[in-house]
């Protein structure tokens, strides 16, 4: 236990609950957690997702690796141990974001079973939508679209996903999208179809 855990005591009971505000919001809240190489297509997608459901009259907030580690996360490097904290606290964030009743769209590479495990175990797997967007490390390669693949494969960049650190797909996630088959519109498509019947009031 840590020190000072003794001092705290949790209110939560005396707040109104997550069905009050999903009724305000006329909407359920979902976590749906994008997970893939650099390159991949998350950001896009989930952009392309959040301004359509945005126009639809749903709130949602979008979760995204950079701007995060610009934030809450900007202490954070990419070791092991700092890549596990960082999940740790955007799953927590994301949490917070469910329980106002608003729809999350995480964009994360989380590239190990068990950084996704955590992440479902705070959340709550029955919150949790896991999308593994499925692009070849050749392909994301080839578009380096921030330049980051190029910098790794010069050792200027370490512990990056792909090239000097792992990547493990995801074993059973709710949705596949395969960004070297479809557009970001199609994959954006595919994913809003696959989400909409689970967050329609």
């Amino acid at each position: 236990m840590k020190e000072g855990s003794n001092n705290i005591h949790a209110v939560f009971e005396k707040l109104l609950k997550r069905a009050d505000k999903e009724a305000l919001l006329n909407q359920h809240s979902k976590v749906i957690w994008l997970t893939g190489l650099s390159g991949s297509g998350k950001t896009s997608i989930a952009a392309w997702l959040e301004k359509k459901l945005n126009d639809e009259g749903y709130l949602t907030q979008v979760l995204d690796g950079d701007n995060v580690r610009s934030g809450i996360n900007n202490n954070l490097a990419f070791t092991e141990e700092d890549r596990t904290e960082n999940i740790r606290r955007i799953s927590e964030v994301s949490k917070l974001f469910l329980h106002c009743g608003v729809i999350t769209i995480n964009s994360f590479v989380s590239p190990t079973e068990d950084i996704r495990d955590l992440a479902k175990e705070i959340i709550g797997k029955e919150n949790f939508l896991e999308v593994y967007i499925n692009t070849s490390l050749e392909e994301c390669e080839k578009r380096d679209v921030k330049g980051l693949y190029k910098k790794a494969r010069k050792g200027e960049i370490s512990n990056f996903t792909g090239i000097s650190a792992p990547f493990e797909a995801p074993k059973n996630p709710a949705l596949i999208i395969d960004t070297e088959k479809n557009t970001i519109e199609q994959s954006g498509d595919i994913l809003y179809r696959f989400v909409i019947n689970k967050i329609s009031y």
